[in-house]
């Protein structure tokens, strides 16, 4: 057997293309084993193929809808009984464009299933098992638009800030457990969820995009450094810190009551 299997298994899902199929391939040259979740079971195998050809590790691919509950059960089940899974990735998701007044509701309802109730599911499957072997990794592929929900659609903004909050909560759960967790929030990122929302990239400004490549180096040395929040667009990280002394400095003054003052 090679030294990639001391790493245990990622657990990739929205592996296909995109930001997961470049965690996919680093996580790969990390040493992980890789479980590659995704629908499209023509670009997982080809995917395989190539990692293991690449990277010299054990590659399994699932096909899933991750919108439908009964696979998501599956998958949850799978994360809470495989031990060798050391590393979830919640990266699956998708976009939407226009206003919430006009929009497709049944549309709306399955971002909310894969962007909000498929990541906590396994979140939480991940930490059980995680917390119970004393090791593991949660990544969260969040969105700065968790930050400024002003700029887009107010359902997939509120997905997101979802996701930040979740993965700080579940930071604080875990706390020495030996589970590492992370929301990576990126800027705008070239993939292929824009066109799959029906949102035109190319009004865009150039200097706005990143690539996804440059994207999940800038998260994953944001996991060797320890972060809860990795922004990879965030050029100065003293700008976050700030807001987070900021927020910790307001969150006493939410329970005073004298604050009630204000409006009376």
């Amino acid at each position: 057997m090679n030294s990639v299997q001391s790493q245990g298994t990622a657990l990739v899902t929205g592996a296909s293309s995109g930001i997961g199929a470049i965690y996919a391939e680093r996580l790969a040259a990390r040493g992980f084993d890789l479980l590659l979740v995704a629908r499209d079971q023509e670009r997982l195998e080809a995917a395989a193929t190539r990692l293991r050809a690449e990277h010299g590790v054990q590659v399994e691919v699932l096909k899933a809808d991750l919108t439908q509950k009964d696979e998501v059960l599956k998958l949850e089940q799978r994360l809470r009984s495989d031990s060798s899974i050391s590393l979830l990735l919640n990266n699956a998701g998708v976009a939407a464009d226009g206003l919430l007044a006009n929009s497709d509701m049944d549309q709306l309802e399955r971002l909310i299933q894969l962007n909000v109730t498929t990541v906590t599911r396994l979140a939480s499957a991940a930490a059980a098992s995680f917390a119970k072997a004393g090791r593991g990794m949660i990544i969260n592929i969040g969105s700065v638009v968790a930050l400024f929900p002003e700029r887009f659609n107010a359902t997939y903004s509120a997905s997101k800030a979802y996701v930040l909050s979740l993965t700080q909560s579940l930071n604080a759960e875990l706390e020495g457990t030996g589970v590492k967790v992370q929301a990576v929030l990126p800027g705008v990122t070239r993939t292929e969820i824009w066109e799959r929302s029906g949102i035109d990239a190319t009004q865009i400004p150039a200097d706005m995009v990143m690539e996804a490549g440059d994207m999940v180096n800038a998260a994953l040395s944001g996991l060797d450094q320890g972060e809860l929040i990795t922004i990879p667009s965030l050029p100065d990280a003293a700008d976050w810190d700030a807001f987070i002394a900021a927020r910790h400095v307001l969150a006493p003054n939410l329970s005073k009551n004298k604050a009630a003052a204000r409006y009376t």
